[in-house]
Parts: C-alpha cells; structure tokens; sequence
C-alpha cells in the first residue's frame, strides 16, 4: 500500500456533506409518516394493518438478533486472497503475531512440492572468500547467492585488517557448477574465492565441532594433532621436540605467542618443542590461530593424561593378557621390556644397535608424537608395545613383542587396534619400516585384509597399507567379553 491510498482511505467526508445527507434523511421520514397516516386513518383495514407491521417488524429484529448471537464468532467459510496477494493464513499471522493453525512457525513446513515433483538434487559446498570491510558487501554477496538459488546453512566471519574472510557452508543444485558459483561470488565483491566439496559431518556449527574436539583432546592428551586437523580443515601437523632422541637440539624455537606466516602456523609447545602447522591451499586466519592457541592453552593446562580403557584377552594356550594405552608413566616398564629383548630382536625393531633404549622411549611414549598400546601380563609385567606416531600426512606403526611371546597372536592384535586408531584419527594410510627378514611384522601387515604396497632399498623394507575400513575398532573405554587371540 503506497502513501497515496493510505491517504485516499483515511480522508474523512467534509461536514456539510454530512448535514445535507441528515436533512433530506428527515424530509424523506415526514413524507413517509404523512403517508401511512394517510392510509390507516382513512382506510378500512387501517388498525389491522398497524397490527400486522408491529408484529413483522418484531419479527424481524429477533431474528436479526438470533442470527448474529450465532455467527457472530465462526470465521469465514472461504477465505479470498488478503489485500497483496498475502493468503489468509499468512495475514492472520501478521496481524495475530502468532504461528500458522498447526503450529508451526507461518512459512515453515507443509507439503514440499504441492505440484507433486520430486525435490531437485543439491550439493553441499564449503566456500571462503574475502570481502571488503564496508556496509552492504555481505548483503551483495548474499543476494548474489540467492539469485543462483544458492541456500546459506552457516556463515563465519573472520575480520582482517583490509577486509573480511566470510566462510559459508552452502546447498546448491547439484546443476550449478563451481566455475558459475565462484564467478557469481567474484562479481558480488568477493576475492580470493576457495571452495570445495562438504559432507553430512560439516553441518555440524563450529562452536559445537570445538566443543567436542576439547572433551577428546580433556579425554587424551595424543588427540591433540588430530583435533588440530579437524580444526583447520586439510593441514598437516608437524610435533618436533626441543632436543632428537640422539640428543641434538632440532633447532630454533618459535615465540611464546606463535608465529602465523600465511599458510604457516609455529606455535610453541608448552611442555618443550614446537608444532608446526601448514594448509599451502588456503592462507589462516589471525580467528584460526587464536583457536590453536587456546586449543594448546587447554592441553598444557590438563596436564598429562592417558584413557584408561583396557581388554583383556585370552591366548590360545589359556594365559590372559590385558591391553592398554600406555603413556611416559611406563617409560620405566617399557627400559626393562627392551632389556629383557635379545639383540636379535632389537635390532629387528629399531633397524641397528641400541645403547640406551630410553632416550628412543621419552619420544616414543610421548602423547605429542602418537599412541601406544601396551600388553601385559596379569602380573602387570609389560611383554609388547604398539606404537602409532604420527608423520604429517600419514602415520608410522611399529611393535617390539618379547622373545618368549612372540608368534602368539600379540603384534597382531596391537597391529589392527593400531590402525583402527589411525584411521579415526584421519590417516588415509599407515606404513611400517622393518626388515625383509622380519616375516612376524609382514605377515601382521598382511593380515590387516588391507592393500598393501612394498618398497624395498638398501635392506629396509616399507610396507603400506591404504586405510579404506579398519578391520577392529579402537580400544573401548570399557572391559569386553574375553575372546582368543588368533594370527601371527
């Protein structure tokens, strides 16, 4: 309604309209009175007729009365279209202020498609792109989506110095294609435009998604890499200590307050060393890096930790073993497993001479760089070790089992619980570093029912398996049924 009608509609009559409408109203009544006078005084049936208008007229009001007591309250039984094509139920909304009859909020739900089509196939997107720090750049960027029939599930803002780093997760028809999308969004303003393919999983809103991620990393000081990647997206962490397993300094330690270098984050390690953080397809934010820090903050706070779930198995020839995390609580306990270990086997695992097998263990049993599973006997004597260590991208698995334990089942068991925890953890594949002549740890890697790639140099054989549904889920926080050990 524009302001012409408005002021057409609630315009009032001028006054002597009024008063020449009222006294020819009066006139008219006269005449007619003098008429009827007329009649009934000089006619025969004038007191009947008198008689038969006072008892229509009576009539007449209590029926009037009846029929308005009755539907004085019932709503109209067809409803047209409200002024601006607005349907009744959406007025009735407006002017109520209330939700539609059957509940619901006016304009949510109802039948999908009333013409009877099936939906149309859409495409979740992830997609970030910058834009300038000025009133209506995001509204332009908004309205750029919508006319692509582009739905908006979430948006973050990430605020710079010299603009804004927007982050959408997007539904759009599966027909649109990335090039049209990312060319819509570069003439709506935005620059510096990345998209690529979401999942079910990325419907989840980012203060829920840090939430969880700091209960686990509460839960396990070695979710920490894996809950940084699931903070940045596609990145690769990098833990180095303070000082190499052969005791040379691993070099320059970034600032207390981190350094961020583009696509290149250096954080210090609160507990000694550093963590280096890169994504090379998508520079981070200062709101990334502020989260890593209070991720770290937060770990180094809890102190260490270690879950405290364990299994325990039984070996074919009737001895129980339990299975656990271990941590650098059993550095002393895994010191005296390696002595009690021939040379042989040593040398099978660490691939030359060991002299002090605790400077390798501080590393190896440390959350930092992975996990450790541990079997023990029921005496808690420690009888093998599984480590999982992480190497960007990928992770390393290596197990040392005692001579007098070895070919009953054990490396393999750590082995599949190993994998299951790699692959939780995102690792699209795992590898271990052995010798051609240790035919336990081949034939364990073979018995994942994984595929598996060999490469052979200089005596060192690699063995690498793609990740595609680990056969054992992780260790569970709680005791399972006993069941036998089987394999190598």
């Amino acid at each position: 309604m524009n302001d012409a009608t408005l002021t057409k509609q609630t315009r009032r009559p001028h006054p002597w309209r009024r008063d020449l409408v009222e006294l020819a109203a009066v006139f008219t009544a006269v005449a007619v009175a003098d008429v009827v006078a007329h009649l009934v005084g000089r006619g025969p049936d004038g007191p009947a007729l008198l008689v038969v208008s006072a008892v229509a007229l009576i009539a007449t009001a209590v029926f009037h009365l009846w029929w308005a007591r009755r539907h004085s309250h019932s709503p109209p039984a067809h409803a047209g279209p409200a002024p601006g094509g607005a349907s009744p139920a959406a007025s009735g909304a407006a002017g109520d202020g209330g939700a539609a009859e059957d509940g619901g909020a006016p304009g949510v739900g109802g039948p999908p498609d009333d013409d009877g089509e099936r939906p149309r196939a859409t495409t979740l997107w992830r997609m970030r792109t910058t834009v300038r720090d000025t009133p209506g750049s995001l509204a332009a960027l908004c309205t750029a989506l919508a006319e692509l029939e582009v739905d908006i599930l979430t948006l973050q803002t990430h605020p710079l110095a010299s603009g804004t780093v927007d982050e959408f997760l997007l539904r759009a028809p599966a027909a649109l294609a990335p090039r049209r999308l990312t060319a819509g969004v570069s003439a709506a303003g935005g620059s510096g435009t990345w998209i690529e393919r979401a999942d079910a999983h990325d419907l989840v809103d980012t203060p829920t998604r840090v939430l969880g991620l700091a209960a686990r990393t509460a839960l396990d000081a070695a979710e920490l890499p894996f809950a940084l990647r699931q903070l940045l997206g596609r990145c690769t962490v990098h833990a180095r200590p303070a000082v190499s397993p052969a005791g040379r300094s691993t070099g320059e330690l970034p600032p207390v307050e981190g350094v961020l270098e583009e696509t290149v984050m250096r954080l210090r390690d609160p507990r000694g060393g550093s963590f280096t953080v890169e994504r090379p397809h998508l520079p981070f934010t200062p709101t990334e890096f502020a989260r890593v820090r209070a991720l770290l903050e937060l770990d180094d706070r809890l102190g260490p930790r270690v879950p405290r779930g364990r299994d325990v198995l039984a070996l074919p020839e009737g001895d129980e073993i339990t299975v656990r995390r271990a941590g650098e609580a059993d550095v002393d306990a895994a010191a005296a497993l390696h002595d009690r270990c021939s040379e042989r086997t040593l040398r099978q695992r660490y691939h030359g001479p060991v002299g002090d097998a605790r400077r390798y263990l501080d590393h190896l049993l440390s959350p930092r760089f992975g996990r450790t599973l541990a079997a023990q006997t029921a005496s808690g004597r420690l009888i093998a070790l599984g480590h999982l260590l992480w190497d960007g991208d990928e992770t390393e698995v290596a197990l040392i089992v005692e001579d007098g334990w070895q070919r009953r089942g054990i490396g393999s068991e750590l082995l599949r619980r190993l994998v299951a925890l790699a692959e939780e953890g995102g690792s699209s594949r795992v590898y271990a570093v052995t010798q051609p002549s240790n035919t336990g740890m081949v034939a364990a890697m073979r018995g994942l029912g994984l595929p598996l790639d060999y490469q052979s140099e200089e005596g060192t054989l690699v063995v690498t398996a793609q990740l595609e549904g680990a056969a054992l889920s992780p260790l569970a926080e709680r005791p399972v049924p006993d069941r036998p050990l089987t394999g190598p």
